[in-house]
């Protein structure tokens, strides 16, 4: 596998140090986009959802590696008699050959292939899949990785980032998972997912449309533009959010109590797609109407 040297620097080399791991919010970026294809797989395979992605994170450094970004490989895997794409990169040796895929779904699958197929991990799927600590331990024995301290980290970040309530989780977002599936529109990449206020989200790029939009994620491009209350026929501007489902009436629990205060150049509609807010719930809330003003400064209920 794909050594991570400096990325194994973020974390401690002991069960006992757990709580002084630090939270990044990169990696728990990578738990949202990838969480619902790993209780797919779990679902599918057998394998824990937690243990799928810890090992992501460990292997591909949340998504960043150059291995992931190149080939989207997440996990690490060399060749081993595989005939699909391949990259080369040094690692126990000089230019060792590396799979490649289309997409990360595509390596989440060949992640379960691998170690359902492999004679060596055999005995790990006699292992319930809430034995988490048990996999970990499990893949380090037979081999999976060089690290001393493979297992410990795996479980460092299970326990860190509460990855083991997915190892109970009865379904998944269906959505998010068939996404990952795709290889992107005309050639460019796919648009990364974000998730806030129950909602999923991307940012606009240069020369997009509700119709491309709808066209990558798979959903009515009239839907998305209901969603983010605009005309289908509507331009979006770089760096725009749109949200991919119907927004909530109100900002989340945090904000209870709390006020948005009218910066220079913002709107009602900006505010209400900032905190994934339905406009008319904005100016209910505010008692205000689509024909009243807000001025800089004002003070605006989100919940």
């Amino acid at each position: 596998m794909l050594r991570q040297g400096l990325f194994s620097c973020f974390f401690l080399l002991s069960l006992s140090a757990t709580a002084q791991t630090k939270w990044n919010a990169r990696y728990q970026q990578y738990i949202d986009q990838y969480k619902d294809i790993a209780i797919e797989q779990m679902k599918r395979w057998k394998i824990p959802a937690s243990i799928t992605l810890a090992q992501g994170i460990f292997e591909s450094g949340a998504g960043q590696s150059w291995l992931t970004l190149q080939s989207n490989n997440h996990f690490g895997i060399k060749c081993h008699g595989w005939t699909g794409r391949s990259v080369y990169k040094d690692d126990d040796a000089r230019n060792e050959c590396f799979r490649a895929y289309d997409s990360a779904f595509d390596s989440f699958e060949d992640h379960s292939r691998f170690l359902a197929s492999g004679q060596r991990y055999r005995s790990l799927f006699s292992l319930k899949t809430t034995d988490y600590k048990g996999w970990a331990r499990g893949l380090k024995a037979a081999g999976y990785a060089t690290n001393p301290q493979y297992a410990n980290k795996l479980i460092d970040i299970i326990q860190l980032y509460r990855l083991y309530e997915l190892d109970t989780a009865r379904g998944y977002d269906k959505f998010m998972s068939s996404h990952a599936r795709d290889h992107g529109v005309n050639g460019q990449p796919l648009h990364p997912i974000k998730m806030y206020n129950k909602n999923y989200f991307i940012y606009a790029r240069r020369g997009d449309t509700f119709r491309s939009i709808g066209e990558e994620i798979g959903i009515s491009y009239k839907k998305i533009a209901r969603y983010n209350e605009r005309d289908r026929h509507d331009p979006l501007e770089e760096g725009e959010v749109v949200w991919l489902k119907k927004k909530q009436k109100r900002a989340p629990k945090d904000y209870k109590g709390h006020l948005h205060y009218v910066k220079r150049g913002e709107s009602m509609y900006f505010i209400a797609q900032k905190y994934g807010i339905r406009l008319k719930s904005l100016y209910k809330m505010n008692h205000l109407g689509p024909d009243d003003d807000i001025m800089v400064g004002q003070g605006l209920r989100l919940r």
